[in-house]
């Protein structure tokens, strides 16, 4: 059953799921869709929409996930059996992987870095949109992420980056929460007394 949260409450205790700790259900292609038109409404100076999504489901998880694990393995033959498991199932930890790919470029107008930055707020909604329809979520780039070699396999186009990866399934247990910077550590004010 999926349970209504006030958005402080939310921002104050969200955390992310890793992706291996999340089973089925994943989100149907109706909720997908919803999700994505949420993580589309972001900050974009000019309204460039420099980014798009790549929605990995299904088998094609498996068959993209083995072809990762043969180029990591041509890159490191010597890869202990351990880290073969990880290879093998880079997408398919979570019932659903959205790949969010930066399309940002030179503009006469718009500095390409505001472009990146969109492209993470993206990530961050998309992420906060799984949460909202009840879904673990987590936030990922791994060496594939940024292996050009691997983008004409994910459906990468020369020219885009790879902002993350975020994967979306049912939280397998429940979230714990990790240490978090001191206010104090990471606030420079300037201007008036408080």
């Amino acid at each position: 059953m999926k349970t209504e949260i006030k958005l402080l409450d939310y921002l104050a205790s969200r955390r992310s799921i890793p992706a291996f700790q999340m089973g089925p259900p994943g989100p149907s292609k109706a909720e997908v869709e919803e999700m994505l038109k949420l993580a589309s409404r972001v900050p974009d100076h000019g309204k460039l929409a420099p980014w798009r999504f790549i929605v990995y489901r299904g088998e094609e998880r498996a068959r993209i996930s083995a072809e990762l694990k043969k180029m990591a393995l041509a890159a490191k033959p010597d890869m202990s059996e351990e880290l073969i498991k990880v290879e093998e199932t880079r997408l398919t930890r979570a019932p659903v992987v959205v790949a969010v790919v930066s399309k940002a470029a030179p503009h006469f107008k718009i500095p390409e870095w505001e472009q990146l930055m969109s492209a993470g707020a993206v990530c961050l909604n998309l992420v906060m949109a799984a949460n909202a329809l009840g879904y673990a979520s987590n936030w990922l780039t791994e060496w594939y992420a940024y292996n050009e070699k691997a983008y004409p396999l994910l459906g990468v186009a020369p020219g885009e980056r790879v902002a993350g990866f975020i994967h979306i399934g049912t939280a397998m247990v429940p979230p714990t929460e990790r240490p978090r910077p001191e206010l104090a550590e990471i606030v420079t004010w300037v201007g008036e007394d408080h």
